[in-house]
């Protein structure tokens, strides 16, 4: 059933008070992913365990080590952007712009319609100005710095996209982007959540990212962190014995935010509450994943035995997984809840991956049920997870699910997401 005719909260919610802030309530979601274009799309994708993963068709990859990437291959340009913005945008920004538009008219409310500047946005970046950048240096090798300058002059640095998202739905508000890599979707959650806890009615958060690029391909080679496998079905396989890294996808989602008592007065009653938000940052050889996640419980007022589900980080390569499966294990126990990574289905996203793991989590606690992990076998013996394979896994009563993401550079990001009125 859709959130925004789905029948009101099972129970009263608390009434925020001094001690409680008020609850941010998550009333629209838009999507942008390999599998799928479009929620609904993606989501059914999802639970049919459908794929984007497959060669690169944006470049020609032949002369590349690693192929396969997460592409959007059902995206045409023109069909989302104003042809006027077409030069002065990059893909990741017109993935942004049809993704915020879905998201803004799936929660229905009006931005335009609300006083003063108490509708803003906050999104995630973790590439932004890849493709620009290429451009620029095609522009200096072809036809001279003159061209360069015309793509510099753009604006096409870190912050187009929610500056866009902004102009183009009157969004009179806060605009900032949060650069954090993969952790980037959940930082800007909550940013976004306390812009509303402090006065805001309405903030568009997440995070899209793209970089099938030459320029971006070369950097993630280098990194030295994707997946050699030839086998779109089993390049990615984290907590597998066999793990040897991941594989990079474009997209992500954004979620529009609102005060749960006011989304409550029009009649909406969402897709999930954020209850808790919290972020680390590793130190020397000290992983604070667990932290993180202990901190946004902490936050939600829940503990380990309060979550239902977890999205994993996911890292695909063998130290990667280590590191989580020990921060799950010390947090719930040996298989002591059931653990998921969708993203083996798009590829990571960079500053999109959280986000998308948020959308997900959210449609998770609205159909009760725990989207699988594909392409993966059993965990190893040294990864004691309960990692849902192959299939959905119905769980009638789902009401919490935790989510993780960690970004290169040593950044740590967890959410706790609440069915309404949970």
């Amino acid at each position: 059933m859709h959130p925004n005719t789905a029948a009101g909260p099972r129970t009263a919610p608390t009434r925020p008070g001094p001690d409680r802030p008020a609850d941010v309530l998550v009333t629209g979601i838009g999507v942008t992913a390999p599998n799928g274009l479009g929620t609904n799309a993606w989501w059914q994708a999802v639970l049919h365990g459908r794929s984007g993963i497959k060669t690169l068709t944006r470049f020609d990859a032949t002369r590349y080590p690693v192929r396969l990437a997460g592409e959007i291959g059902d995206f045409v340009d023109a069909d989302h952007v104003p042809s006027r913005l077409l030069p002065e945008t990059d893909r990741a920004t017109r993935l942004m712009l049809c993704a915020a538009r879905e998201a803004l008219s799936d929660c229905g409310a009006d931005p335009a319609g609300l006083p003063g500047r108490t509708a803003g946005v906050i999104t995630a970046s973790s590439a932004g100005g890849t493709e620009f950048g290429q451009r620029g240096l095609a522009a200096l090798w072809g036809t001279g710095a003159r061209s360069v300058s015309v793509y510099q002059s753009s604006g096409f640095f870190h912050g187009a996209g929610p500056g866009q998202i902004a102009i183009r739905h009157q969004l009179r508000g806060t605009g900032s982007t949060i650069i954090s890599e993969q952790a980037g979707g959940i930082d800007a959650l909550a940013r976004a959540r306390r812009r509303i806890r402090d006065g805001a009615q309405l903030m568009v958060t997440g995070g899209i990212d793209s970089t099938l690029c030459p320029w971006g391909w070369a950097a993630h080679l280098a990194d030295g962190r994707m997946s050699p496998t030839p086998d779109p079905l089993r390049a990615y396989r984290p907590f597998d014995a066999a793990a040897d890294g991941h594989l990079v996808g474009e997209g992500g989602a954004l979620l529009v935010l609102e005060d749960a008592e006011a989304a409550a007065a029009r009649g909406t009653a969402g897709y999930g509450t954020v209850a808790g938000c919290a972020a680390t940052f590793d130190g020397p050889h000290t992983p604070r994943l667990q932290e993180a996640a202990q901190l946004a419980l902490t936050d939600a007022r829940l503990t380990p035995g309060d979550i239902d589900v977890v999205f994993a980080d996911g890292a695909g390569e063998r130290a990667g997984d280590l590191a989580e499966s020990a921060a799950l294990c010390a947090l719930f126990g040996p298989y002591g809840v059931p653990v998921t990574v969708p993203k083996t289905m798009t590829g990571r996203l960079a500053a999109g991956g959280s986000s998308l793991d948020l959308a997900a989590a959210l449609l998770a606690l609205r159909d009760e049920v725990i989207p699988p992990t594909t392409g993966t076998g059993p965990p190893a013996p040294d990864c004691p997870l309960d990692l849902v394979l192959d299939r959905p896994r119905p769980r009638p009563g789902l009401r919490t699910a935790l989510v993780l993401a960690r970004g290169r550079g040593g950044f740590n990001a967890a959410a706790v997401l609440k069915a309404p009125g949970a």
